[in-house]
C-alpha cells in the first residue's frame, strides 16, 4: 500500500486538528468537572439538611466553581489553539505505506511507525492516531481519494487498530 496526497495552505485547517487533536486531549477535564460539580452540590444539598452549613458549605462551593472551571477549561484551550494554529498554515503532505506514516508541512516533516501505532480512532473528518494513550496525529480524509480512504480503513480495520 502507498498512499500519498497534498495538504494545501488553508488557514482553517490547522485549526480543526488543532480542535480534534484537543477534543482527544483534554476530554477527561470535562468528566473530572461534572464529577466536582456534582459531588459538590450534593455536598451544598445535604449541608442545608442536616445543618452543617457554617462549615461545610464553603468546601462545597469550592468544589462547584472548582467543577465549572474544569467544565470551561477544554473549550478555553480549544479556542486559543485555533485561533494560534491559523498563522500555521502552510502546505504539506501525507505519504502512507506498510510501514509507516511519513508527514510533511513547509519544510519539517517526522512519521509515525504502524508498529508503534496502539488506535486509531474514527472522526467524521479524521482518523486520530494514538501511539500509546497520546493522540500523536490525525490523517485527514477529505484530501485523500475515495480508494485510497476505503483502502486505509481496511489496512487499519486488518491491523486492528481501527476504533469507531
Amino acid at each position: 500500500m502507498r498512499i500519498r496526497f497534498d495538504v494545501p495552505a488553508d488557514p482553517a485547517y490547522p485549526g480543526r486538528v488543532a480542535d480534534v487533536l484537543g477534543r482527544a486531549r483534554l476530554r477527561r477535564y470535562g468528566y473530572i468537572g461534572a464529577v466536582l460539580m456534582a459531588v459538590g452540590a450534593i455536598g451544598l444539598v445535604v449541608s442545608r439538611q442536616v445543618g452543617w452549613g457554617d462549615w461545610i458549605s464553603p468546601l462545597c462551593f469550592a468544589l462547584v466553581m472548582g467543577g465549572l472551571l474544569s467544565l470551561l477549561y477544554s473549550p478555553w484551550v480549544r479556542f486559543r489553539a485555533r485561533r494560534r494554529s491559523s498563522r500555521y498554515a502552510v502546505a504539506g503532505g501525507y505519504d502512507i505505506t506498510d510501514d509507516n506514516i511519513m508527514m510533511r508541512s513547509g519544510t519539517e516533516s517526522g512519521g509515525i511507525a504502524w508498529d508503534g501505532v496502539d488506535r486509531v480512532v474514527d472522526t467524521p473528518d479524521f482518523w486520530i492516531v494514538y501511539v500509546g494513550r497520546i493522540p500523536a496525529t490525525v490523517i485527514p480524509r477529505r484530501f485523500m481519494t475515495a480508494e485510497d480512504a476505503e483502502t486505509l480503513g481496511a489496512f487499519m480495520a486488518e491491523r486492528g487498530l481501527l476504533n469507531s
